[in-house]
């Protein structure tokens, strides 16, 4: 039996809330995505998940599997596989979050950018920076 301190309780608790207010469905065009099952408010955090860390000498072989589509960019030239819904949102270039990398706590977090409304798609520009339009690694569809 794992005991949890009350910090560690109302963690779990409040991820089961953030998870309770996301749906998975699909888009028109780019397959799965992760849609809003209530209203968004600038700044509200979406997800926090937690992450597993590949260490830099393993990310070549990471690159090499369907995963290699899935991973953070991570500090020390890891990579890192983010749990939950968090490696599920659709990139955009005009995304509706942004994420941020807490290495010490070994979590991403989705922020909202602007307000998001019931049922929008929730999505973050893969690049890292919200107005950041660099090219990625595929074609980018738009719905």
């Amino acid at each position: 039996m794992v005991l949890l301190s009350s910090w560690q309780t109302k963690k779990v608790s409040n991820r089961r809330r953030l998870v309770e207010m996301l749906i998975v469905g699909n888009t028109n065009l780019k397959g799965r995505g992760v849609f809003a099952q209530k209203r968004f408010l600038k700044g509200e955090i979406i997800e926090r998940a937690p992450v597993v860390v590949i260490p830099a000498e393993q990310v070549e072989f990471l690159d090499k599997t369907i995963l290699g589509n899935y991973y953070y960019d991570w500090e020390n030239q890891a990579a890192a596989i983010a749990l939950g819904l968090m490696s599920l949102f659709n990139h955009s270039y005009d995304p509706n979050t942004y994420y941020v990398k807490k290495f010490a706590e070994g979590e991403v977090e989705l922020i909202a950018y602007r307000d998001i409304e019931t049922g929008e798609e929730i999505t973050a520009n893969y690049n890292g920076s919200p107005e950041d339009i660099s090219p990625i690694w595929f074609d980018v569809v738009d719905e």
